[in-house]
């Protein structure tokens, strides 16, 4: 099982993304994602979201919102992944590079044109909902194959 989080950090009708283009070997090549990783032993969701925000982009992010947890069954071909999804809108800094692949801040009217996993597409509208939502999406070989989800 792996523990991770999902920051998407919004200002101004846009939403920061990172285009994984930069890590040989990154199961994620190619895909614009939000900014997260893997919490660490002893971390909080939270504490993990403000790090990997600051360390992947410079920004130290004041205001996660848990927004809800995606269960992904088996998504790197053997582990679970556990996923906690934030939003963010009070931040501080400047962008910094990373070694993981580029920062741009996309309309939010353009995040579902970019090349993202077929789930993004399922759950991005549901970070603009004020219920809580707890789901899981599968994956066969990569590509999407089912989700479901209870909202709170």
């Amino acid at each position: 099982m792996v523990l991770a989080t999902l920051a998407y950090i919004r200002s101004g009708g846009k939403t920061l993304m990172m285009h994984r283009v930069k890590k040989p070997g990154d199961m994620h090549w190619g895909k614009w994602n939000g900014l997260g990783g893997k919490i660490k032993p002893g971390e909080t969701p939270e504490e993990c979201v403000v790090r990997e925000s600051r360390e992947e982009s410079g920004l130290e992010i004041s205001d996660p919102r848990l927004r809800g947890v995606i269960t992904f069954p088996a998504f790197d071909q053997f582990d679970d992944w556990y996923v906690f999804l934030f939003t963010a809108s009070g931040f501080t800094g400047a962008l910094a590079e990373n070694d993981e692949g580029y920062l741009k801040w996309v309309d939010d009217s353009e995040l579902l044109g970019l090349d993202l996993w077929e789930g993004d597409h399922v759950f991005l509208p549901w970070l603009d909902q004020e219920r809580f939502f707890s789901a899981k999406i599968c994956y066969e070989k990569g590509k999407l194959s089912g989700h479901e989800v209870i909202f709170y």
